[in-house]
Formats: C-alpha cells, structure tokens, sequence
C-alpha cells in the first residue's frame, strides 16, 4: 500500500511539472500556385495566385486579393508559341473569377500533343509541361441498377464496362455530370491499370462530389430515379495522376491525426505549387427512368 502512495505522490510531481508551450507558426512567404490544364478541343486555361498561411483566414476578400495579374503565360505546342490573355467572369459579392486563356480558334487541345507552359511573373520564370494522350482506355457502355440494401427506392448506382488497351501506363480521371450541373471528381477520381491491365472489367460510377462542400455519407455515390447522368472519362498522363493522386490523398488525411504525411506532387518548376494537367475526354449519357 505505501509502494503505490509513494508512486502516486511522483506521478503527481511529474504532473506539476508540465509546462505550457505556446507555439508561434512560421509566416512563409507566398509562393505562386498554377491551377493549369489543357482538353482535346479546348482552350487552355490558366489560374494564377499567391498561397496563403495555413493559419490564414480565407474569406473571398483573401481569395479575391490572391490572384496574380498582369503575368506573361505562354504554351507552345512543339510548333508555335501562343501568348494567353486575362480574362475573369462575374461571381457573387462583387468579386470575380479571374484566369489567363485564349480563344479556342487559336489554340485548342489535340490529342497525342505535348504542351509546354511558361510563366513569368514577380521577376521569375516558371515551366511545366503536360502532354494529351490518345484516347486508349475507354467506357463501352453505361447502365443502372438498383442500389443494393437500400430501402430507399429512388435510390441507383451507375455501373460501366471498361476496356484497358494491353500495356502498363494507361491512366484515368473520371466526372459526373447530373442534370445538366457542373462535372464534379469522383471522390476517388484518378486510376491506373496495375490491376487491370488488358481486361475489360465492370466497376461502380460514383456520383462526383464538389470538395467544397461537406461529404454527406448517406448520400455518397447514388444516383435517383429521374436523373440524367453524363460520365466524363479522361485518359492522363502520369504526371497528371501522380498530381491527383496525392492530391486527394492529402485532402482526404486532413484532421486524421493517423494518416500518413503527404506530399502533393506538382509538375511546376522553381518551388510553385499546384500542376499542369493534360485530358482526352469521352462521354457517356445515361437516362435513368423515374
């Protein structure tokens, strides 16, 4: 008995002992992010800013206040060089979408293409490249059947047949569309053929998700009766999956105090953030009957 008085008295020494650490982040400077991609038949588009503080505050003041203007972006198709404007578009509050483009008469993506973007701004030069790849791997057919072990009717899931040509190295990234809205990522929305290299397979459509808006699990991945569904497979290249990839990875470990340090792996030059992705697109409708 005096053995465990005596071990509680010098746990309760260590206890008093604590000491309170008052921890003071780094204030980095800002570095630039390049949010950049190119499609077949579309022009390319180019979004520039400043990163924040991970103890900033993010309003749309801060977001509006972190565009970069008046920068020199350039890509070059391995035949010529095409200088991109600025443009924007009118979003709420009175704030605007800015980002750097050019008419789709000159330039548009093609597939089988390398392309090579430049950036000047700040007094610095940044590269990246991305290529379009054919379109190899492809949706032969979409359908829908009821949602297993929901007793909710109204309920689906989309299924697709997917063919992957011969070869390791055949990359995807895939969106939804559902009636008329926006495409969104799947949760998981990048692939490779590690597992199904040569096979035609059947696999689940998940409905595609926007990441700024809280996950509702209940609702995660269904389709209803009455929707129209269009699915966007896009074949990319491995820069462009290894991006993704960690990506959602690191989206996906955040406030998980057991997940694994990630880093997000860009494709831009001198210490910029974010990436130049390349996509050859297909799409699939699908009617579901109410």
């Amino acid at each position: 008995m005096i053995k465990w008085v005596v071990f509680v008295i010098i746990l309760c020494g260590f206890w008093a002992c604590e000491k309170t650490i008052q921890v003071q982040p780094d204030q980095q400077p800002a570095k630039l992010v390049v949010e950049a991609q190119i499609e077949s038949g579309q022009a390319p588009a180019v979004i520039l800013s400043n990163s924040l503080n991970y103890f900033s505050e993010i309003d749309l003041y801060a977001l509006d206040h972190s565009y970069i203007h008046g920068a020199k972006v350039t890509i070059n198709n391995g035949t010529a060089s095409y200088v991109l404007t600025e443009d924007s578009f009118p979003l709420s509050n009175g704030y605007s979408f800015y980002y750097y483009t050019t008419p789709q008469s000159v330039l548009s993506g093609e597939f089988g293409k390398k392309y090579t973007l430049s950036i000047e701004t700040g007094g610095q030069v940044y590269h990246a490249s991305t290529t379009i790849p054919l379109l190899t791997k492809k949706i032969d057919s979409v359908w829908w059947k009821k949602a297993p072990g929901n007793v909710d009717t109204s309920k689906v899931v989309v299924m697709s047949r997917v063919t992957d040509p011969p070869g390791f190295g055949n990359y995807i990234r895939y969106y939804t569309s559902t009636n008329g809205k926006d495409f969104l990522p799947g949760f998981n929305s990048v692939f490779d053929d590690q597992i199904v290299d040569g096979k035609t397979y059947d696999i689940q459509i998940d409905q595609g998700v926007s990441k700024n808006e809280n996950l509702k699990r209940d609702e995660y991945g269904f389709f209803k009766r009455g929707d129209t569904v269009i699915v966007k497979l896009c074949n990319i290249d491995k820069a462009t999956y290894d991006f993704w990839r960690t990506w959602e990875f690191t989206y996906q470990s955040v406030g998980n105090p057991f997940s694994s340090p990630g880093k997000v792996m860009g494709n831009i030059s001198n210490g910029a953030l974010g990436s130049f992705c390349g996509y050859a697109p297909q799409y699939k409708q699908l009617i579901i009957p109410k």
